[in-house]
């Protein structure tokens, strides 16, 4: 199933250079970071990396959409509600391919109306 946007009310934009050695900045400069390769794929680990941004984009991005269907549904969503996310990055018979986890916190939710709320 594909979905069409029908009105785009934001974009984001964001410029790399030099790949998982280089940098990335973000149009507004508020992002402005060095990028390394983790010490786990033989790196120096000295910046942070892509995976690490997207963790916490996709964390983010996921708790915003479970705040707007908890206030379209009139649910109360604890201040201190929680994505922990991890992103693996490994090796497919096409390549390389990318996998998430998340873990959701919503302290004082019971099981049943949090996953339905997910």
């Amino acid at each position: 199933m594909t979905t069409k946007i029908e009105k785009i009310i934001y974009q984001a934009h964001a410029k790399s250079t030099g790949g998982r050695d280089g940098t990335t900045r973000t149009s507004d400069g508020l992002l402005d970071v060095k990028l390394a390769v983790p010490k786990e794929m033989g790196g120096p680990g000295s910046g942070i990396n892509p995976e690490q941004l997207f963790a916490s984009g996709y964390s983010a991005c996921f708790l915003g959409a479970m705040k707007f269907v908890a206030g379209a549904q009139k649910i109360a969503l604890p201040a201190d509600t929680s994505i922990d996310a991890t992103v693996g990055i490994g090796q497919i018979p096409a390549g390389f391919g990318i996998e998430v986890q998340m873990n959701i916190s919503i302290p004082g939710m019971d099981k049943e109306a949090a996953q339905a709320l997910v």
